[in-house]
């Protein structure tokens, strides 16, 4: 008989999970990339309070700190969970990186100072950063889709669960403090869990033979993929840049070309609207031409608005001007995982994703120290802006590397 996971043997058949539909899947995986969401922002919504809380004794170095050593975790995390997805089941391995983050958020809750909680946010950090590759290869498994439509509505919940966590912190952090923060994030594993059990499918269909012959790393290297998988890395690390660094300094960029404060923040709002507009965008066009020529279209237009981003545009020029950056920017990244997830064979698939992730992590730490480079030399306008566009301009030729069609 023939397990779940595609492996025959003898004795009776083990119970299987209920059939569930695509959809039902990517509303499955959707919540867990939104609960991602969530724990990846939280940090950003507590940072001001505990740097006033006289107990911690924070500064902004050791706060930068616990923020990096979180993005590490989340790096180990997307690196590791990729191979053993691919070795031991997506169900598995989601089921595993779920409980593991809210666990240990949950534990933050509970940190006595700055050390602890730095150490709980990397351990949070290795369940974190596992979520995203194991979720993207149940989608575009589920799906069949060979568009980017799947990647790019799952990454809607990333974005759905920062918004969440920015609207909680203004009403929860000045009744119940900030700890609650941690506790909610928590909690929907509660509820979660046992649906991921019950629901989620194993969708890796190999014998036992094929897991035997192949390794999921070395498909990274072997059969014609080395080329595709150094052009993805590259391609990740300088999408993730783009992400982090505008989201990080864009404020203080606008305020250096003379813009005044409020008007800096509502164009990051802006930045963020173009983005989820932006995926719901790309994947549908990435459905009907193709994610790879999608992909090209989106690392080109990034570079061209960002660039124009250098120019200071009078009244509502400026907030359509970063609308369209938001648009292409955010999701050029996200069809990059769909991308990857299209380009390799189901038994390296989630492995090629937990390492285009992983590396991309890298980008995500220089973004911000770039951005922060060029503001503590005078250079951030318009300089900053020429700097994120030849960035979109390495992307793009980098996925111009990536081999067209499929190596045997």
């Amino acid at each position: 008989m023939r397990t779940a996971s595609g492996e025959s043997g003898g004795g009776p058949e083990p119970t299987a999970a209920p059939r569930v539909s695509a959809r039902g899947v990517a509303a499955l995986c959707w919540s867990a990339v939104a609960l991602e969401g969530y724990d990846l922002v939280v940090l950003g919504v507590v940072l001001p309070k505990l740097l006033r809380d006289p107990s911690w004794q924070l500064t902004p170095a050791t706060a930068s700190l616990i923020s990096s050593v979180g993005l590490v975790g989340v790096m180990i995390g997307a690196l590791c969970v990729g191979p053993l997805t691919d070795r031991f089941g997506r169900r598995k391995l989601m089921i595993t990186t779920v409980v593991l983050f809210s666990v240990l958020t949950l534990a933050c809750a509970a940190s006595t100072g700055p050390l602890v909680f730095g150490v709980l946010r990397f351990l949070a950090g290795l369940g974190l950063g596992g979520v995203l590759p194991v979720a993207i290869a149940l989608v575009n498994e589920a799906s069949h889709a060979k568009g980017g439509s799947a990647t790019t509505t799952l990454m809607t919940g990333y974005h759905v669960g920062a918004v969440v966590t920015s609207l909680l912190g203004i009403v929860v952090i000045s009744v119940l403090t900030w700890r609650a923060m941690f506790v909610i994030g928590a909690l929907p594993a509660i509820a979660l869990v046992p649906l991921l059990a019950r629901y989620l499918p194993e969708s890796l269909p190999l014998t036992a033979e094929e897991k035997a012959s192949r390794s999921p790393v070395a498909t990274l290297f072997r059969g014609g993929y080395l080329r595709s998988s150094l052009a993805f890395w590259v391609t990740s690390f300088m999408g993730l840049l783009l992400v982090y660094g505008l989201n990080t300094w864009l404020p203080e960029i606008m305020r250096e070309a003379g813009y005044e404060l409020g008007a800096a923040l509502a164009l990051l709002l802006t930045l963020n609207v173009g983005a989820v507009l932006g995926l719901l965008l790309a994947g549908r066009v990435s459905d009907r031409i193709g994610v790879r020529t999608c992909t090209l279209i989106w690392f080109t237009a990034a570079a061209v608005f960002l660039a124009l981003l250098s120019v200071r545009l009078p009244g509502f020029g400026v907030y359509v001007s970063v609308l369209m950056a938001g648009v292409f920017v955010f999701s050029t990244q996200v069809l990059v995982y769909a991308y990857v997830s299209h380009h390799y064979p189901a038994v390296g698939r989630a492995t090629a994703l937990g390492a285009s992730s992983g590396v991309g992590r890298l980008g995500a730490i220089c973004g911000p120290l770039v951005g922060g480079a060029l503001l503590s030399a005078g250079m951030a306008y318009p300089w900053g802006f020429y700097a994120f566009a030849a960035v979109a301009v390495v992307g793009l030729v980098a996925v111009t590397f990536v081999s067209k069609r499929q190596p045997a």
